[in-house]
């Protein structure tokens, strides 16, 4: 059986969580593992999906509302024990700054450019994958 990585992504609006799926495909890079989607709406969701644990890495969306995803992000930071790496969707480039201060362990803008992405969410799943050898 084929190992798979669970990526968690956060965002009000489902045209963003789908841009993320289509930017990510079956599978960001040939070298990690093929990908399963926990979508998630709400600050509340992320937390309960994180509690239940198996999440490899978040998307979150900077630009989501009540909460964005800088803030979910150092909150998850803060909160959740071994929390898994983030990458969160910002608005402008010149918001890399406050994905920094998240805690963010990377940033791309949105709308969601797919090869962009696609790196940037490999990378993360590298990383967790060296992590636990």
């Amino acid at each position: 059986m084929q190992p798979t990585a669970t990526v968690l992504v956060y965002s009000d609006d489902s045209n963003t969580r789908e841009q993320v799926r289509l930017a990510t495909g079956r599978r960001p890079a040939p070298d990690v593992p093929v990908v399963e989607f926990l979508e998630c709406a709400t600050p509340a969701a992320v937390l309960k999906e994180l509690d239940r644990g198996g999440v490899d890495v978040c998307v979150l969306d900077g630009e989501a509302v009540p909460m964005g995803g800088m803030g979910l992000c150092r909150q998850i930071k803060d909160e959740v024990f071994d929390c898994p790496p983030v990458l969160v969707l910002i608005g402008r480039p010149q918001d890399a700054w406050l994905a920094t201060w998240s805690r963010a362990e990377s940033a791309v803008t949105l709308p969601v450019e797919p090869v962009e992405f696609a790196a940037a969410l490999a990378s993360l799943l590298r990383e967790k994958k060296a992590l636990n050898a």
